[in-house]
């Protein structure tokens, strides 16, 4: 399942294998300067021009693949996050929502991340095209992602059939978001455990350890 928030410059029929290279290389820069910028400024002073400068391409290029700040700083905190939280499958349910869950809160805790996140939350508030992107190519691909390994545990009898699948990823990412926006993150792993473990207990699901 895609869920690359902006897809990297498509090849037209007269690209050269070297202008591609220097597509996802700018790609590239953009990304990396926003981040680096958002963890030095701060989110809200963040700007095209300075990434842009940083990156050392045109405002024209970023605004080629890109409508916002926001936008560039969605797809590399996407990349990141999807890269740091995979939906494994080791036949424990509760052993795989652990470290999955742990890995979202490990990213969002540490700049530029966790900053940047909070940032594009706050600007979904008044920008409808941003809050769309953050629906469509971040929070929906991942829930479905989430609702297929639940799916996966209740195959085997690790989850009760009559479970409301959606429901259950809510209650799980609901309480790590909420501490983020509140600037009141979890602190470890035990937290986690704990989170997973409630949940899992409340539909009456089978131990697997």
């Amino acid at each position: 399942m895609n869920t690359s928030p902006s897809p990297s410059p498509s090849p037209s029929p007269s690209s050269s294998p070297s202008s591609l290279r220097r597509s996802e290389s700018s790609r590239r820069a953009t990304l990396e300067a926003a981040l680096d910028l958002c963890t030095e400024r701060g989110y809200g002073r963040v700007t095209i021009e300075a990434i842009a400068a940083r990156a050392g391409v045109s405002k024209k290029t970023i605004y080629r693949w890109w409508p916002s700040k926001s936008a560039v700083l969605l797809e590399a905190f996407t990349e990141r996050l999807v890269t740091a939280t995979p939906f494994t499958d080791t036949g424990d349910i509760a052993k795989d929502l652990r470290t999955h869950i742990t890995g979202a809160v490990d990213v969002l805790a540490v700049p530029p991340f966790g900053p940047a996140y909070a940032g594009i939350l706050s600007e979904i508030h008044h920008d409808d095209e941003l809050a769309e992107t953050v629906r469509t190519q971040l929070i929906e691909p991942r829930f479905e992602e989430a609702v297929d390994r639940l799916r996966s545990a209740q195959a085997q009898g690790q989850i009760p059939p009559d479970a409301d699948l959606h429901l259950v990823v809510e209650m799980l990412y609901g309480p790590v978001y909420y501490r983020h926006v509140l600037r009141k993150p979890m602190q470890d792993a035990e937290a986690v455990g704990k989170l997973v473990d409630h949940v899992l207990r409340s539909l009456g699901a089978v131990a697997t350890r």
